[in-house]
Protein backbone atom coordinates (compact mmCIF):
# COMPACT_ATOMS: atom_id res chain seq x y z
CA UNK A 1 0.00 0.00 0.00
CA UNK A 2 1.76 3.66 -0.88
CA UNK A 3 1.99 5.99 2.08
CA UNK A 4 -0.45 8.24 2.36
CA UNK A 5 -0.57 12.07 3.68
CA UNK A 6 -3.80 12.11 5.94
CA UNK A 7 -4.75 15.88 5.62
CA UNK A 8 -6.17 17.52 8.78
CA UNK A 9 -9.59 18.49 9.42
CA UNK A 10 -10.40 22.10 9.14
CA UNK A 11 -10.52 23.93 11.89
CA UNK A 12 -13.33 24.11 14.11
CA UNK A 13 -14.69 20.25 12.56
CA UNK A 14 -15.40 17.31 14.29
CA UNK A 15 -16.72 14.17 14.20
CA UNK A 16 -19.41 12.96 15.53
CA UNK A 17 -18.73 9.93 17.11
CA UNK A 18 -19.68 8.65 20.23
CA UNK A 19 -18.33 10.74 23.17
CA UNK A 20 -15.23 9.07 25.15
CA UNK A 21 -14.29 8.79 28.09
CA UNK A 22 -12.19 11.50 28.51
CA UNK A 23 -9.84 10.05 31.45
CA UNK A 24 -6.91 7.43 30.95
CA UNK A 25 -8.35 4.10 33.17
CA UNK A 26 -6.30 0.98 33.26
CA UNK A 27 -6.95 -1.10 30.72
CA UNK A 28 -5.47 -1.56 26.96
CA UNK A 29 -6.68 0.78 24.77
CA UNK A 30 -4.50 0.34 21.52
CA UNK A 31 -6.28 -2.62 18.57
CA UNK A 32 -2.80 -4.88 17.62
CA UNK A 33 -4.62 -8.15 16.58
CA UNK A 34 -7.96 -9.90 15.96
CA UNK A 35 -9.74 -10.96 17.08
CA UNK A 36 -8.80 -10.04 20.58
CA UNK A 37 -6.07 -12.29 22.15
CA UNK A 38 -8.59 -13.53 25.33
CA UNK A 39 -10.16 -15.68 22.63
CA UNK A 40 -6.96 -17.44 21.86
CA UNK A 41 -6.97 -21.06 24.14
CA UNK A 42 -4.29 -23.57 24.61
CA UNK A 43 -6.95 -26.11 23.11
CA UNK A 44 -6.44 -24.30 19.85
CA UNK A 45 -2.54 -25.31 19.94
CA UNK A 46 -3.05 -28.28 17.73
CA UNK A 47 -4.36 -26.02 14.76
CA UNK A 48 -0.97 -24.57 14.74
CA UNK A 49 0.54 -27.72 14.81
CA UNK A 50 -1.58 -28.49 11.67
CA UNK A 51 -0.80 -25.10 10.03
CA UNK A 52 3.00 -25.56 9.86
CA UNK A 53 3.13 -28.94 8.40
CA UNK A 54 1.00 -27.44 5.14
CA UNK A 55 2.94 -25.57 2.51
CA UNK A 56 2.95 -21.71 2.23
CA UNK A 57 -0.12 -19.81 0.85
CA UNK A 58 0.56 -18.18 -2.35
CA UNK A 59 2.39 -14.71 -2.53
CA UNK A 60 2.85 -14.31 1.28
CA UNK A 61 6.28 -13.60 2.58
CA UNK A 62 7.93 -14.55 6.02
CA UNK A 63 8.34 -12.69 8.59
CA UNK A 64 10.86 -13.32 11.84
CA UNK A 65 10.39 -11.81 15.15
CA UNK A 66 12.94 -12.50 18.15
CA UNK A 67 11.97 -11.44 21.67
CA UNK A 68 14.68 -10.21 23.72
CA UNK A 69 13.03 -10.34 27.12
CA UNK A 70 16.24 -8.08 29.33
CA UNK A 71 16.36 -5.09 30.58
CA UNK A 72 18.09 -2.49 32.99
CA UNK A 73 15.23 -1.33 34.40
CA UNK A 74 11.46 -1.96 33.99
CA UNK A 75 9.44 1.18 33.15
CA UNK A 76 6.64 2.12 34.98
CA UNK A 77 4.29 2.04 32.25
CA UNK A 78 6.24 -1.36 30.76
CA UNK A 79 3.33 -3.94 29.78
CA UNK A 80 6.16 -6.46 27.73
CA UNK A 81 7.19 -9.18 29.68
CA UNK A 82 10.79 -8.56 30.94
CA UNK A 83 13.31 -9.60 33.10
CA UNK A 84 16.05 -7.40 34.60
CA UNK A 85 17.44 -9.87 37.27
CA UNK A 86 18.63 -12.23 34.83
CA UNK A 87 22.83 -12.68 35.50
CA UNK A 88 25.00 -13.64 32.02
CA UNK A 89 24.67 -17.51 32.48
CA UNK A 90 20.72 -16.77 32.41
CA UNK A 91 21.13 -15.02 29.06
CA UNK A 92 23.02 -17.64 27.26
CA UNK A 93 20.81 -20.04 28.45
CA UNK A 94 18.12 -17.82 26.68
CA UNK A 95 20.04 -17.13 23.71
CA UNK A 96 20.39 -21.05 23.16
CA UNK A 97 17.27 -21.61 24.10
CA UNK A 98 15.74 -19.24 21.22
CA UNK A 99 17.73 -20.80 18.74
CA UNK A 100 16.67 -24.66 19.66
CA UNK A 101 13.20 -23.06 19.12
CA UNK A 102 14.34 -21.35 16.27
CA UNK A 103 15.81 -24.34 14.75
CA UNK A 104 12.00 -26.48 15.37
CA UNK A 105 10.43 -24.64 12.88
CA UNK A 106 12.85 -24.23 10.06
CA UNK A 107 12.39 -27.48 8.76
CA UNK A 108 8.78 -27.45 9.03
CA UNK A 109 7.13 -27.57 5.44
CA UNK A 110 5.58 -24.10 6.09
CA UNK A 111 8.86 -22.46 5.12
CA UNK A 112 8.34 -23.75 2.13
CA UNK A 113 11.84 -22.43 0.92
CA UNK A 114 11.08 -18.87 1.48
CA UNK A 115 13.49 -16.82 3.08
CA UNK A 116 12.64 -14.26 5.92
CA UNK A 117 11.49 -10.82 3.63
CA UNK A 118 11.62 -8.51 7.19
CA UNK A 119 13.23 -9.48 10.51
CA UNK A 120 12.70 -7.41 13.81
CA UNK A 121 14.43 -7.87 17.06
CA UNK A 122 11.98 -6.55 19.81
CA UNK A 123 11.76 -6.13 23.92
CA UNK A 124 12.88 -5.70 26.36
CA UNK A 125 15.62 -4.44 25.43
CA UNK A 126 17.68 -6.00 22.43
CA UNK A 127 20.76 -3.51 23.19
CA UNK A 128 20.83 -5.40 26.44
CA UNK A 129 22.95 -7.74 24.69
CA UNK A 130 26.43 -7.74 24.47
CA UNK A 131 28.05 -7.72 20.75
CA UNK A 132 29.22 -11.24 21.61
CA UNK A 133 26.09 -12.69 22.05
CA UNK A 134 24.27 -10.69 19.37
CA UNK A 135 26.75 -12.32 17.09
CA UNK A 136 25.88 -15.57 18.56
CA UNK A 137 22.58 -15.34 18.23
CA UNK A 138 22.18 -14.02 14.47
CA UNK A 139 25.22 -16.14 13.15
CA UNK A 140 22.88 -18.86 14.31
CA UNK A 141 19.30 -18.02 13.05
CA UNK A 142 21.03 -17.13 9.68
CA UNK A 143 22.72 -20.88 9.47
CA UNK A 144 19.06 -22.03 9.96
CA UNK A 145 17.13 -19.25 7.49
CA UNK A 146 19.54 -17.33 5.75
CA UNK A 147 19.02 -13.86 5.89
CA UNK A 148 20.14 -12.57 2.01
CA UNK A 149 16.93 -11.86 0.88
CA UNK A 150 16.19 -9.42 3.92
CA UNK A 151 14.90 -6.00 2.92
CA UNK A 152 14.47 -4.38 6.03
CA UNK A 153 15.93 -5.41 9.39
CA UNK A 154 14.82 -3.41 13.02
CA UNK A 155 16.58 -3.43 16.37
CA UNK A 156 15.29 -1.81 18.99
CA UNK A 157 17.55 -0.13 21.55
CA UNK A 158 17.56 1.67 24.67
CA UNK A 159 20.10 4.79 24.73
CA UNK A 160 21.86 4.29 28.29
CA UNK A 161 22.95 0.85 26.62
CA UNK A 162 24.63 2.01 23.63
CA UNK A 163 28.28 1.99 23.03
CA UNK A 164 30.20 3.03 20.22
CA UNK A 165 31.45 -0.48 20.12
CA UNK A 166 28.05 -1.94 20.32
CA UNK A 167 26.31 0.44 17.93
CA UNK A 168 29.40 -0.90 15.44
CA UNK A 169 28.49 -4.19 16.07
CA UNK A 170 24.50 -4.06 15.53
CA UNK A 171 25.36 -2.21 12.20
CA UNK A 172 27.81 -4.54 10.96
CA UNK A 173 24.81 -7.74 11.89
CA UNK A 174 22.43 -5.56 9.04
CA UNK A 175 20.56 -3.81 10.73
CA UNK A 176 19.00 -1.42 8.62
CA UNK A 177 16.77 0.29 11.09
CA UNK A 178 17.46 1.52 14.60
CA UNK A 179 14.78 2.21 16.77
CA UNK A 180 15.80 4.60 19.63
CA UNK A 181 13.20 4.15 22.45
CA UNK A 182 14.19 8.13 23.30
CA UNK A 183 10.85 8.28 24.69
CA UNK A 184 11.36 12.01 26.14
CA UNK A 185 14.43 14.79 26.13
CA UNK A 186 13.13 16.04 30.22
CA UNK A 187 15.50 13.89 32.33
CA UNK A 188 12.86 14.52 35.49
CA UNK A 189 9.95 12.99 32.75
CA UNK A 190 12.24 9.97 32.32
CA UNK A 191 13.02 9.52 35.70
CA UNK A 192 9.48 9.84 37.37
CA UNK A 193 8.21 7.18 34.25
CA UNK A 194 11.16 4.52 35.22
CA UNK A 195 13.55 4.95 32.19
CA UNK A 196 16.62 4.11 32.96
CA UNK A 197 18.50 6.24 29.90
CA UNK A 198 19.03 10.08 30.75
CA UNK A 199 19.76 12.89 27.91
CA UNK A 200 22.96 13.04 27.46
CA UNK A 201 23.05 9.13 26.90
CA UNK A 202 20.26 10.18 24.06
CA UNK A 203 22.78 12.81 22.43
CA UNK A 204 25.70 10.51 22.19
CA UNK A 205 24.41 7.31 20.79
CA UNK A 206 22.23 9.39 17.80
CA UNK A 207 25.31 11.19 16.88
CA UNK A 208 27.01 7.83 16.92
CA UNK A 209 24.90 6.07 15.07
CA UNK A 210 24.41 8.77 12.97
CA UNK A 211 28.27 9.03 12.07
CA UNK A 212 28.37 5.16 11.28
CA UNK A 213 25.33 4.92 8.69
CA UNK A 214 22.49 3.07 9.63
CA UNK A 215 19.58 3.35 6.01
CA UNK A 216 16.90 4.61 8.66
CA UNK A 217 16.99 5.74 12.52
CA UNK A 218 13.45 5.73 14.19
CA UNK A 219 12.89 7.84 17.13
CA UNK A 220 10.35 6.65 19.64
CA UNK A 221 8.65 9.66 21.79
CA UNK A 222 5.56 8.87 24.42
CA UNK A 223 2.49 11.56 24.47
CA UNK A 224 1.23 11.63 27.98
CA UNK A 225 3.27 10.39 30.64
CA UNK A 226 3.30 11.33 34.45
CA UNK A 227 3.70 14.54 34.93
CA UNK A 228 3.79 15.45 31.14
CA UNK A 229 3.07 19.03 30.45
CA UNK A 230 2.21 20.98 27.25
CA UNK A 231 5.73 22.92 27.83
CA UNK A 232 7.54 20.42 27.90
CA UNK A 233 6.07 18.42 24.76
CA UNK A 234 6.61 20.93 23.03
CA UNK A 235 10.02 20.78 24.06
CA UNK A 236 10.30 17.50 23.65
CA UNK A 237 8.88 17.89 19.60
CA UNK A 238 11.06 20.54 19.36
CA UNK A 239 13.93 18.44 20.13
CA UNK A 240 13.10 15.66 18.05
CA UNK A 241 13.28 17.57 14.89
CA UNK A 242 16.31 18.83 15.28
CA UNK A 243 18.06 15.56 15.17
CA UNK A 244 16.50 15.45 12.04
CA UNK A 245 14.90 11.33 12.15
CA UNK A 246 14.34 9.38 9.20
CA UNK A 247 11.09 8.36 11.00
CA UNK A 248 9.39 9.15 14.12
CA UNK A 249 6.83 7.38 15.98
CA UNK A 250 5.01 8.76 18.59
CA UNK A 251 2.65 6.56 21.10
CA UNK A 252 -0.20 7.95 22.91
CA UNK A 253 0.33 6.72 26.56
CA UNK A 254 -1.67 3.55 27.75
CA UNK A 255 -1.83 2.17 31.37
CA UNK A 256 -2.34 -2.05 31.03
CA UNK A 257 -3.57 -3.74 34.13
CA UNK A 258 0.60 -5.33 34.34
CA UNK A 259 2.32 -2.18 34.44
CA UNK A 260 3.63 -0.22 37.82
CA UNK A 261 1.57 2.45 36.98
CA UNK A 262 -1.99 0.18 37.57
CA UNK A 263 -0.66 -1.19 40.48
CA UNK A 264 0.50 1.67 42.33
CA UNK A 265 -3.13 3.25 41.22
CA UNK A 266 -4.65 -0.06 42.61
CA UNK A 267 -2.91 0.03 45.98
CA UNK A 268 -4.12 3.81 46.15
CA UNK A 269 -7.60 2.66 45.02
CA UNK A 270 -7.59 5.31 42.25
CA UNK A 271 -9.43 4.56 38.97
CA UNK A 272 -7.82 7.15 36.71
CA UNK A 273 -3.99 7.34 35.37
CA UNK A 274 -2.04 10.05 36.47
CA UNK A 275 -1.27 10.08 33.02
CA UNK A 276 -2.32 12.55 30.41
CA UNK A 277 -6.69 12.14 29.44
CA UNK A 278 -7.24 10.76 25.81
CA UNK A 279 -7.78 14.20 24.49
CA UNK A 280 -4.96 15.94 25.51
CA UNK A 281 -2.51 12.88 23.85
CA UNK A 282 -4.44 13.02 20.71
CA UNK A 283 -3.91 16.88 21.07
CA UNK A 284 0.11 17.03 21.43
CA UNK A 285 0.72 13.85 18.96
CA UNK A 286 -1.77 16.37 16.34
CA UNK A 287 1.02 18.84 17.01
CA UNK A 288 4.00 16.68 16.65
CA UNK A 289 2.33 15.85 13.23
CA UNK A 290 1.97 19.39 12.12
CA UNK A 291 5.12 20.43 13.34
CA UNK A 292 6.88 17.69 11.51
CA UNK A 293 4.74 18.20 8.79
CA UNK A 294 5.73 21.97 8.38
CA UNK A 295 9.73 20.45 8.24
CA UNK A 296 8.72 18.14 4.90
CA UNK A 297 7.63 15.18 6.32
CA UNK A 298 4.93 12.90 5.89
CA UNK A 299 2.46 11.29 8.00
CA UNK A 300 1.86 7.68 7.52
CA UNK A 301 0.09 6.17 10.30
CA UNK A 302 -1.59 6.36 13.82
CA UNK A 303 1.39 6.89 14.91
CA UNK A 304 4.68 7.66 12.37
CA UNK A 305 5.73 10.32 10.40
CA UNK A 306 8.73 9.79 7.78
CA UNK A 307 10.78 12.13 5.97
CA UNK A 308 11.14 10.90 2.66
CA UNK A 309 8.04 8.41 1.91
CA UNK A 310 10.02 7.12 -1.19
CA UNK A 311 12.97 5.61 0.84
CA UNK A 312 11.54 5.28 4.83
CA UNK A 313 8.99 1.82 4.97
CA UNK A 314 7.84 -0.12 7.77
CA UNK A 315 8.09 -3.61 5.88
CA UNK A 316 7.23 -5.16 9.66
CA UNK A 317 4.64 -3.63 10.34
CA UNK A 318 2.76 -3.75 6.69
CA UNK A 319 3.72 -7.13 6.62
CA UNK A 320 2.07 -7.96 10.10
CA UNK A 321 -0.89 -5.88 9.45
CA UNK A 322 -1.64 -7.40 5.80
CA UNK A 323 -1.71 -11.46 6.97
CA UNK A 324 2.18 -12.25 6.39
CA UNK A 325 3.60 -15.38 8.01
CA UNK A 326 5.49 -13.87 11.14
CA UNK A 327 7.86 -16.74 12.65
CA UNK A 328 8.19 -15.44 16.03
CA UNK A 329 10.37 -16.94 18.72
CA UNK A 330 11.65 -16.11 22.53
CA UNK A 331 9.37 -16.15 25.74
CA UNK A 332 5.68 -14.72 25.57
CA UNK A 333 6.20 -13.64 22.03
CA UNK A 334 3.31 -13.52 19.01
CA UNK A 335 3.74 -15.49 15.54
CA UNK A 336 1.35 -16.28 13.10
CA UNK A 337 1.35 -19.03 10.59
CA UNK A 338 -0.52 -19.88 7.42
CA UNK A 339 -4.19 -18.13 8.81
CA UNK A 340 -3.43 -19.25 12.71
CA UNK A 341 -1.99 -16.71 15.39
CA UNK A 342 0.22 -18.09 18.51
CA UNK A 343 2.05 -16.80 21.67
CA UNK A 344 4.39 -18.99 23.63
CA UNK A 345 4.47 -19.82 27.37
CA UNK A 346 4.83 -15.81 28.90
CA UNK A 347 7.74 -16.84 32.04
CA UNK A 348 10.74 -17.67 31.29
CA UNK A 349 11.30 -21.12 33.03
CA UNK A 350 8.34 -22.86 31.62
CA UNK A 351 9.50 -21.15 28.23
CA UNK A 352 12.81 -22.86 28.66
CA UNK A 353 11.63 -25.88 29.82
CA UNK A 354 9.55 -26.62 26.93
CA UNK A 355 12.56 -25.89 24.40
CA UNK A 356 15.07 -27.48 26.15
CA UNK A 357 12.53 -30.57 26.39
CA UNK A 358 12.61 -30.33 22.62
CA UNK A 359 9.16 -29.17 22.17
CA UNK A 360 8.02 -25.85 20.73
CA UNK A 361 7.10 -23.77 23.39
CA UNK A 362 3.31 -22.40 22.60
CA UNK A 363 1.08 -21.21 25.05
CA UNK A 364 -2.39 -20.52 22.85
CA UNK A 365 -3.48 -20.13 19.66
CA UNK A 366 -6.36 -18.93 17.20
CA UNK A 367 -7.50 -20.61 14.05
CA UNK A 368 -8.91 -17.71 11.83
CA UNK A 369 -11.77 -17.75 9.98
CA UNK A 370 -12.08 -16.18 6.37
CA UNK A 371 -14.24 -12.97 7.22
CA UNK A 372 -12.09 -12.73 10.73
CA UNK A 373 -8.66 -12.66 8.36
CA UNK A 374 -10.42 -10.19 6.24
CA UNK A 375 -11.55 -7.96 9.73
CA UNK A 376 -8.11 -8.20 10.54
CA UNK A 377 -6.27 -6.83 7.48
CA UNK A 378 -9.11 -4.06 7.10
CA UNK A 379 -8.66 -2.80 10.13
CA UNK A 380 -5.13 -3.30 10.91
CA UNK A 381 -4.03 -1.42 7.47
CA UNK A 382 -7.13 0.85 8.01
CA UNK A 383 -4.60 2.53 10.76
CA UNK A 384 -2.22 3.95 7.91
CA UNK A 385 -4.78 6.04 7.31
CA UNK A 386 -6.55 4.81 4.03
CA UNK A 387 -7.66 1.65 2.50
CA UNK A 388 -8.06 0.71 -0.94
CA UNK A 389 -11.14 -0.74 -2.37
CA UNK A 390 -10.02 -2.75 -5.74
CA UNK A 391 -6.62 -3.89 -3.54
CA UNK A 392 -8.87 -5.73 -0.87
CA UNK A 393 -11.62 -6.90 -3.27
CA UNK A 394 -8.85 -8.85 -5.39
CA UNK A 395 -7.55 -10.31 -2.10
CA UNK A 396 -10.80 -11.30 -0.44
CA UNK A 397 -13.35 -11.24 -3.41
CA UNK A 398 -15.65 -8.96 -2.15
CA UNK A 399 -15.81 -5.10 -1.73
CA UNK A 400 -15.27 -3.25 1.22
CA UNK A 401 -18.20 -1.23 1.19
CA UNK A 402 -20.29 -4.08 0.45
CA UNK A 403 -18.02 -6.48 3.26
CA UNK A 404 -18.48 -3.24 6.06
CA UNK A 405 -21.66 -1.24 4.55
CA UNK A 406 -22.77 -0.81 8.23
CA UNK A 407 -19.21 -0.04 9.92
CA UNK A 408 -18.17 1.99 6.78
CA UNK A 409 -21.72 3.58 6.79
CA UNK A 410 -21.41 4.68 10.72
CA UNK A 411 -17.76 6.08 10.15
CA UNK A 412 -19.38 8.09 7.24
CA UNK A 413 -21.62 9.27 9.30
CA UNK A 414 -19.26 10.33 12.45
CA UNK A 415 -17.62 12.58 9.68
CA UNK A 416 -13.93 10.23 10.48
CA UNK A 417 -14.13 8.75 6.97
CA UNK A 418 -14.33 9.45 3.51
CA UNK A 419 -14.77 7.59 0.34
CA UNK A 420 -13.38 9.13 -3.04
CA UNK A 421 -13.64 6.49 -5.88
CA UNK A 422 -10.98 3.50 -4.56
CA UNK A 423 -9.71 5.56 -1.52
CA UNK A 424 -11.45 5.17 2.23
CA UNK A 425 -9.75 7.61 3.52
CA UNK A 426 -9.37 8.26 7.37
CA UNK A 427 -9.79 12.45 8.73
CA UNK A 428 -6.65 13.28 10.74
CA UNK A 429 -9.18 13.66 13.64
CA UNK A 430 -10.50 10.20 13.22
CA UNK A 431 -6.69 8.52 12.57
CA UNK A 432 -5.84 9.48 16.35
CA UNK A 433 -8.66 8.22 18.14
CA UNK A 434 -8.69 5.32 15.43
CA UNK A 435 -8.69 2.18 17.51
CA UNK A 436 -11.99 3.09 19.30
CA UNK A 437 -13.52 3.58 16.03
CA UNK A 438 -12.47 -0.16 14.86
CA UNK A 439 -14.51 -1.95 17.07
CA UNK A 440 -17.73 -1.10 14.77
CA UNK A 441 -15.58 -3.76 12.39
CA UNK A 442 -15.44 -6.58 15.41
CA UNK A 443 -18.17 -9.51 15.03
CA UNK A 444 -20.77 -9.60 17.89
CA UNK A 445 -19.28 -12.16 19.76
CA UNK A 446 -15.57 -10.23 19.75
CA UNK A 447 -16.85 -7.22 21.30
CA UNK A 448 -18.22 -8.04 24.48
CA UNK A 449 -15.21 -9.42 25.86
CA UNK A 450 -12.34 -7.80 23.88
CA UNK A 451 -9.36 -7.53 26.38
CA UNK A 452 -6.63 -6.81 23.45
Amino acid sequence: MSIITIAPLPPGAKPAAPPLQKETTAGSYFITNYPPFNFWKPEFVPALHSAMAQLPRASVPLGLYTHIPFCRKRCHFCYFKVYTDKDSSEIKGYIEAVLKEFALYAGQPFVGGRKPKFIYFGGGTPSYLSPEQLRHLTDGMKQLLPWDDAEEITFEAEPGTLTDHKLRAIRELGVTRLSLGIEHFDDHILEINGRAHRSKEIARAYAYAREIGFPQINIDLIAGMVEETEDKWKDAVAQALTLQPDSLTIYQMEVPFNTGIYQQMKAQGKLVAPVADWETKRRWVDYAFREFERAGYAVNSTSTVVRDPAKVKFLYREGLFSGADLLSVGVASFGHINGVHYQNQADFDPYLAKVNAGELPIFRAYPTQPDERYIREFMLMLKLGANSRSQFAAKFGADPLEQFAAPLKQLQDWGCLTVDGDRLTLTRDALLQVDRLLIEFFKPEHRAKRTS
